[in-house]
């Protein structure tokens, strides 16, 4: 199909879909810079801010945002093309905490002040973002948070620690659950705050992972100060906000993109180390696409869902347990087939893209953060399947 040459912040809906696909790839071809591709690990934003600013001059930062307000306002079928163009193509994921959390988040229950002065500023990439959930005796067990929010006057003041920011280092403001009332049930009392990163009090310490990044941060809050309109929603709603917010996360989590990129690479490993054509490694590849189209045709079901307005339930769950698994089992894969390339973090050496123990690697913690994947088997377990504690 011919692709068309489309205009920043141009309605892209009308086009069929194959249209669609060839002026998306046509678009990412031309202008993604084509050093970032296929990054070895998560980019901070100096380093991704060329193709972050990019894609904000084009208004394709954020796919799924109503039009109204900034956004693409693609249909379901056709963020899944974007999806897997960008993927195809090796795009990097930026830091986006803003865009897939915070945007939608404040698109529905944010005042319409929040929104006014919020929503342009993820959209240009002045404010980036970065997520206060997790704690160090709170993760997937997140309602026993302890950082605490108590009301002086017209502030807020906070008191805590956060644990597993994600490129928290890079983030201009920080959106922070925290407990606004101690005597009540663990969820009952926690609301949803948003601040500025440099606000007196807030300090931010680096942790490296395991293949030697500083991807997350801790964060600690000494009696941190923030205007009373800091919350959002009403005071103890955060636990319902929060809810809201993970369904976002767990659709974004459970998107194909990282299987699809991890399957791209095992394709082009297999291909360097001439295995093409052995029969057993082409029914393993073949097994795995089908998988991959399996999970798509989930991901598309709860997408849908999102379009059409309606709130995720307890069923989102399933989306993340089987791309977590999946995406495992494609890099276990990787693994087995890449021989001595296994032992090593760094790129192969005649071809830079190519990364199989760092991949394998990196998809370790899949099916830990934005809540691990027993928690999610609880969650489907409890509320989906109405298994009751002594039948699990």
């Amino acid at each position: 199909m011919p692709a068309i040459e489309p205009k920043p912040h141009q309605d892209l809906n009308p086009l069929s879909d194959p249209d669609f696909r060839a002026t998306t790839r046509h678009w990412i071809e031309a202008n993604y810079p084509p050093h970032l591709r296929n990054p070895q690990r998560r980019l901070h934003i100096a380093e991704g801010r060329p193709w972050y600013d990019a894609l904000s001059r084009q208004g394709w930062l954020a796919p799924n945002w109503p039009r109204e307000h900034g956004g693409m306002g693609l249909s379901p079928a056709k963020h899944l093309i974007l999806i897997e163009e960008l993927e195809r193509h090796g795009a990097a994921r930026l830091p986006d905490q803003g865009i897939t959390m915070v945007g939608p988040l404040l698109i529905r229950h944010g005042t319409e002040a929040q929104r006014a002065y919020h929503l342009p500023r993820i959209l240009s990439g002045e404010i980036i973002w970065c997520q206060g959930y997790s704690e160090p005796d709170a993760g997937s067990d997140l309602a026993a948070l302890r950082t605490s929010a108590v009301r002086e006057g017209d502030e807020w003041v906070i008191n805590g620690q956060k644990i597993w920011t994600t490129l928290g280092m890079d983030g201009d403001w920080i959106f922070v659950l925290a407990r606004t009332d101690a005597q009540a049930p663990k969820q009952k009392g926690i609301s949803f705050f948003i601040m500025p990163v440099t606000t007196p009090g807030i300090e931010i310490r680096p942790i490296l992972n395991l293949d030697g990044h500083d991807e997350f941060c801790e964060v600690f809050f000494h009696d941190v100060r923030i205007p009373a309109d800091s919350i959002v929603g009403e005071v103890n709603q955060g636990w319902t906000i929060a809810k809201n917010l993970l369904g976002f996360e767990r659709i974004f989590l459970g998107s194909p993109f990282q299987a699809t990129g991890a399957l791209d690479h095992l394709m082009r490993l297999i291909c360097h180390l001439g295995r093409q054509d052995d029969p057993a490694i082409r029914a393993m590849l073949n097994e795995l696409r089908m998988e991959l189209e399996d999970h798509k045709s989930l991901y598309t079901t709860f997408a849908n869902q999102v379009r059409r307005g309606e709130s995720l339930g307890p069923d989102v769950s399933m989306l993340k347990i089987n791309l977590s698994a999946l995406y495992q089992k494609i890099t276990d894969r990787m693994i087995a087939i890449a021989g001595e390339h296994a032992a090593l973090l760094d790129p192969l050496q005649d071809d830079q893209s190519l990364y199989p123990a760092s991949a394998f690697i990196q998809a370790r913690p899949h099916s830990i953060y934005g809540g691990s994947s027993e928690i999610q088997k609880n969650i489907v377990a409890k509320h989906v399947l109405g298994l009751s504690e002594t039948m699990r």
